[in-house]
C-alpha cells in the first residue's frame, strides 16, 4: 500500500505518459529551465493529434511544435517569448497574448483560458507526497491548480525549491521519470559598453536597496559592480548567477526588506548549474507565483526598490519600447511595468531602464524621435523615470517635452544626437541648444 493517498500513472515512456492528450485540448507549457522537452518530443510523435493549442511562457531548448512537419497540428501561443518562437510569430504560424506577467496566473485561475493538461517538470515528490515546481514557479502554479490534468516529467535533477512551489503527487494523473540536465544560460563577459552602463546603473544603487533586475549583460554587469555596498535585498520575478557572488560576500542580506525579510523573493530563475544547486532546498530563497512577486501594492512595501529593466528603443518623449521591433515581437511585457511602477512608489525607489545607445553594431541609435510603425510601448512615459545608456544617467520623472528630449539626447549615441536635435526641432517647432 503507498502513503500517498492517489498516485499517478508511472508510464516508461513519455509518449506513454501523454496517452490522456487528445484532439481538440488547451495544453500549457512549463517554461524557462522547467521546459519538459522530453514530453514535447513525444507531443509531436503523436501523429492522432490536431487542433492542439499550446500556452506558454519563455521556454529553453527546441521547440518542435512549430517546425513545418507539425505546425498544422498544434498552435503555439506565446504569452512571453523568446529565440524558439519567434521566427514563428513573425510568420504568422505562432501567435502572442501582450499582458502583464503579474496577469497571467487569473487567466487560468479565473478559466478565461481554461487548460485540459498541463505539461510540467518537477522535482521528485518528497516523504510528504509533494513535489516542487522546481526553478520555475511563475504560471505554472495557476496552470497547475487550474488544469484538468497533470502530466509530469519528474526529473532527478530538478531542484526542490521552496515557497509557494508545491504540487501534490496526488495531483498528477501521468508522469515520467527521467534524470537529465537542466539547460543553462551561461553569462558571457560584459562588453566595455555594457560595462559602462553597469557602472551607471550601480552608482544609483543606494546600501539597503531592494533589487529587482532581469536577465542579460546589462543587468549582470550591474551586479559585478555592487559588491561595495551594504545589506541589499532582492525582490524580483527572476534572478541568474549574477546575485550568487553578493550573496555569498554578504552584499545580499534581505534585512532591511519589510516583505519577506530575510528572504530572496523570485518566480523562477535561469542559469548555470551552480544557480541550481544554489536554490535547491535553500530556506533563504523563496519561489512565489509571478502574481505575488509582481504585484505592486506589495512591491512598494519595500523601500529604496531599484528595478533595472532593458529597452529595445526609448522615444525623446519617454515612450519605452521592450517587447518588439517594429511589428515583430521579440519577448514580451512581462513584468517591467510591475517594477517600474512598484518602484516608483517605493519610498526612495529608483525605476531604470537601462540600454545601449545604439543597436545594429552601431548603426542605429536606440534613442529615437519616433518608435518604429508597430513597435509597442511596454512602459509610458507617463511612468518612466531614470534612463541610462553609455553615455549616462538622466531622470525624466516630472519634466517637460522638450527638457526630456535634451536630457535623452545627451544619453544618446554623440553620432546621433545633431539628428535627433533636427527631428525635435520639425515636430515641437523648438530648437534645442547643443547644434
Amino acid at each position: 500500500m503507498t502513503r500517498f493517498a492517489k498516485t499517478p500513472i508511472c508510464a516508461d515512456t513519455a509518449d506513454e505518459a501523454l496517452s490522456l492528450v487528445r484532439t481538440g485540448m488547451r495544453l500549457f507549457v512549463h517554461g524557462a529551465a522547467a521546459t519538459p522537452t522530453p514530453l514535447l518530443e513525444a507531443l509531436v510523435r503523436r501523429p492522432d493529434l490536431h487542433g492542439i493549442e499550446l500556452y506558454h511562457l519563455h521556454t529553453m531548448g527546441p521547440a518542435p511544435f512549430v517546425e513545418p512537419a507539425h505546425r498544422d497540428r498544434f498552435h503555439s501561443v506565446s504569452l512571453f517569448t523568446g529565440p524558439p518562437l519567434r521566427k514563428a510569430i513573425d510568420e504568422g504560424v505562432a501567435d502572442f497574448v501582450p499582458v502583464f506577467l503579474s496577469d497571467i496566473p487569473s487567466l487560468f485561475m479565473n478559466r478565461h483560458v481554461p487548460i485540459d493538461v498541463a505539461l510540467l517538470q518537477l522535482s521528485p515528490p518528497d516523504a510528504h507526497g509533494y513535489c516542487s515546481l522546481g526553478t520555475s514557479v511563475d504560471a505554472a502554479l495557476a496552470a497547475s491548480l487550474s488544469a484538468t490534468h497533470i502530466v509530469a516529467e519528474i526529473n532527478a535533477r530538478m531542484p526542490r525549491t521552496l515557497g509557494h512551489t508545491l504540487v501534490p503527487y496526488s495531483r498528477i494523473s501521468a508522469c515520467v521519470h527521467t534524470d537529465r540536465p537542466l539547460p543553462e544560460h551561461l553569462a558571457a563577459p560584459p562588453t566595455a559598453v555594457e560595462d559602462a552602463i553597469g557602472a551607471q546603473v550601480a552608482s544609483l544603487v543606494d546600501d539597503g536597496a531592494t533589487l529587482q533586475m532581469g536577465i542579460g549583460a546589462i543587468p549582470d554587469a550591474a551586479l559585478r559592480r555592487l559588491g561595495d555596498k551594504h545589506d541589499l535585498g532582492i525582490h524580483t520575478e527572476m534572478f541568474t548567477d549574477g546575485v550568487l557572488d553578493l550573496i555569498e560576500g554578504g552584499v545580499i542580506t534581505n534585512r532591511r526588506k519589510k516583505v519577506h525579510p530575510g528572504r530572496l523573493v523570485t518566480s523562477f530563475v535561469i542559469g548555470s548549474q551552480r544557480l541550481y544547486d544554489f536554490v535547491d532546498d535553500n530556506p533563504i530563497v523563496e519561489f512565489h507565483p509571478c502574481d505575488r512577486t509582481n504585484d505592486t501594492s506589495l512591491i512598494r512595501k519595500n523601500d529604496k526598490v531599484v528595478a533595472i529593466n532593458s529597452a529595445l528603443e526609448v522615444d525623446l518623449s519617454g515612450q519605452v519600447v521592450a517587447d518588439s521591433i517594429g511589428h515583430r515581437i521579440y519577448s514580451g511585457i512581462g513584468g517591467q511595468m510591475d517594477f517600474i511602477r512598484g518602484a516608483a512608489l517605493s519610498i526612495g525607489g529608483k525605476p531604470i531602464i537601462a540600454l545601449p545607445s545604439t543597436a545594429a553594431g552601431g548603426a542605429a541609435s536606440r534613442i529615437v524621435s519616433s518608435i518604429k510603425p508597430g513597435a509597442g510601448v511596454v512602459t509610458t512615459r507617463g511612468h518612466v523615470h531614470w534612463v541610462v545608456t553609455e553615455y549616462g544617467a538622466v531622470n525624466l520623472f516630472g519634466c517637460t517635452l522638450r527638457r526630456r528630449a535634451e536630457l535623452l539626447i545627451g544619453i544618446a549615441h554623440p553620432d546621433a544626437r545633431a539628428q535627433l536635435r533636427r527631428d525635435f526641432a520639425e515636430v515641437r517647432h523648438f530648437t534645442l541648444s547643443g547644434g
